[in-house]
């Protein structure tokens, strides 16, 4: 575990990994966070998020429900996930890396398709800035 993001929300695991705004991501080194900053994804929804986390070379997410489409696009670029998360991000990010992290790995989302109003964006590549070298 190199990189882990959060689906982050006013200092909390965003509930709703398709809907997320942004993405707190925490650079990782031997079982300490180093770096630690939040990245907007844009308006992008759904799959194109995890586009957004592989651009960001992230191999680690922490989220609160996630539906199975979005579940298929995160194993699919190698990105394990830790669903079914709530409360502070610093805090989860800390339980995993104690090997304490209280997750649920049946979880899903099963509301696709209400509130979505297709305004999905590109992302910018504004993972770019996040590298700490």
């Amino acid at each position: 575990m190199k990189r882990v993001a959060v689906a982050y929300e006013n200092g909390d695991v965003f509930g709703h990994f398709g809907h997320t705004e942004r993405f707190k991501i925490y650079d990782v080194e031997n079982g300490k966070v180093t770096v630690a900053t939040t990245v907007n994804t844009n308006g992008s929804g759904h799959g194109a998020l995890a586009d957004v986390l592989k651009k960001c070379e992230v191999d680690t997410l922490i989220c609160g429900g996630i539906g199975a489409g979005a579940k298929r696009a995160l194993a699919e670029a190698g990105i394990v996930l830790y669903g079914g998360v709530s409360g502070n991000a610093d805090q989860a990010v800390e339980d995993l890396l104690r090997q304490k992290l209280v997750y649920n790995s049946e979880v899903s989302c099963d509301h696709h398709g209400e509130h979505h109003d297709g305004s999905c964006g590109e992302h910018d590549g504004s993972c770019a800035h996040h590298h700490a070298n």
